[in-house]
């Protein structure tokens, strides 16, 4: 990850930090807590004036996007070449430009370090999270916190029209950068905030969740051990319904303890 200070010359101080993850490509502002809908960058007031100082990634990318040339300019080759550049790159141009523009007097400069207030708030950034059924999820915070989300009760129309509706699309359900929020299909985002909001306060940790899996999860093998039986044994088992696996896969399936043990009674 890359950090850069986002200063403003007109006023003479800094408004935030974009931290750049060079092998997904994505961008995330992070604002500074005191700025308002007059001293925030134009792109980013909405957000500000709802409280909202984390930026989403579509929204961090605009900025980017509209502080470099379009890939589509008519003259892009010879620019790029006049650059020593093999090809279009927002960051690249972003570094080379500093990121200045027309539309204010802002500009970036790399940092070593983030800001307290930006380490501050990634502690409710996701850890980690998990599909449920339907339309729950489970997701586990930086601050220890884990939290269940029913998403079709979140104020975002694409959870419950799209994704709760689209089991696969449910399922691609992932941690994006940072942990800054979860995407399905890396296309529809909802940030770690409004999950953290939302979300139903459950008391599990993470490596208590983790724990269960390690004790009571086992693979193909370790089932067999278990029952003292074959691999031909085992699928038999599973075929005529004493037990189903909770995940399929043609290596091997992976099975609840607790469900093989309950055969052997």
């Amino acid at each position: 990850m890359k950090i850069y200070e986002i200063y403003d010359d007109d006023n003479n101080r800094s408004v935030g930090v974009l931290l750049y993850y060079p092998k997904e490509k994505a961008y995330i502002v992070e604002l500074e807590d005191d700025l308002d809908e007059w001293t925030a960058p134009l792109l980013f007031t909405a957000f500000v004036k709802r409280g909202i100082f984390s930026m989403p990634r579509d929204a961090s990318y605009l900025w980017v996007r509209g502080r470099v040339i379009p890939s589509g300019r008519q003259n892009i080759k010879s620019i790029l070449k006049n650059h020593n550049l093999r090809e279009y790159d927002e960051m690249k141009l972003l570094e080379l430009s500093r990121g200045r523009c027309s539309q204010d007097n802002m500009y970036i400069r790399e940092i070593a370090k983030l800001p307290n207030y930006v380490i501050s708030r990634q502690k409710r950034n996701l850890i980690d999270c998990t599909v449920l059924d339907d339309t729950n999820i489970l997701c586990f915070f930086a601050d220890g916190k884990t939290r269940k989300i029913d998403l079709m009760k979140t104020d975002n129309d694409d959870l419950a029209e799209k994704v709760c509706k689209n089991k696969k699309l449910m399922n691609s359900c992932m941690v994006g950068v940072g942990g800054y929020y979860i995407t399905f299909n890396n296309s529809i985002d909802v940030p770690a905030a409004e999950l953290y909001r939302a979300g139903k306060l459950i008391p599990l940790s993470l490596a208590d969740f983790i724990t269960f899996a390690g004790f009571n999860i086992i693979d193909t093998p370790q089932c067999c051990d278990e029952l003292s039986c074959t691999r031909q044994n085992l699928a038999y088992m599973t075929d005529h319904g004493l037990f189903e696996p909770i995940k399929m896969n043609t290596r091997g399936n992976l099975y609840l303890k607790s469900d093989v043990l309950r055969s052997r009674w």
